[in-house]
């Protein structure tokens, strides 16, 4: 009897562990308007998943994620950048958007002309979309 307790400890304890490394995934940005998680192993093969409520449970069920993805009406782009010890990389100006790409205190990353990137800011007149690492599928 005492050895099934014993077990049953032990079992419990593992299984609280286990969940312990599991769910501390937090995510990269706040909820915003949209939240979208990318999938795949290359933008080629790339999947988005898109979500406007229960993201971090739904965020558990996924596998291969390997970008995340916020849009906002409004967003304090140099205060977040402070949050997570970003710095711009490069601009790059469009004639509807200004797209800033940055290195960060991110999970996810890429290389962008010679550059590792894993922020990527995309501001336009009705709003930002804001990516680690970059904004997959266009914008």
């Amino acid at each position: 009897m005492r050895f099934l307790k014993l077990l049953s400890v032990t079992v419990a304890g593992a299984a609280f562990l286990a969940m312990l490394a599991v769910l501390p995934a937090r995510l990269c940005f706040d909820y915003g308007d949209a939240y979208t998680f990318f999938t795949g192993d290359t933008s080629k093969n790339c999947n988005q998943v898109t979500l406007t409520e229960n993201i971090e449970r739904e965020r558990l069920k996924l596998t291969g994620v390997c970008g995340e993805c916020a849009t906002y009406t409004q967003f304090d782009f140099e205060n977040y950048l402070k949050t997570v010890n970003g710095e711009i990389v490069f601009c790059e100006k469009l004639s509807d958007s200004v797209n800033y790409y940055c290195k960060a205190d991110l999970p996810y990353s890429v290389e962008l002309y010679g550059k590792i990137i894993n922020l990527h800011v995309c501001i336009r007149k009705d709003g930002v979309k804001v990516a680690s690492p970059i904004i997959f599928g266009g914008y």
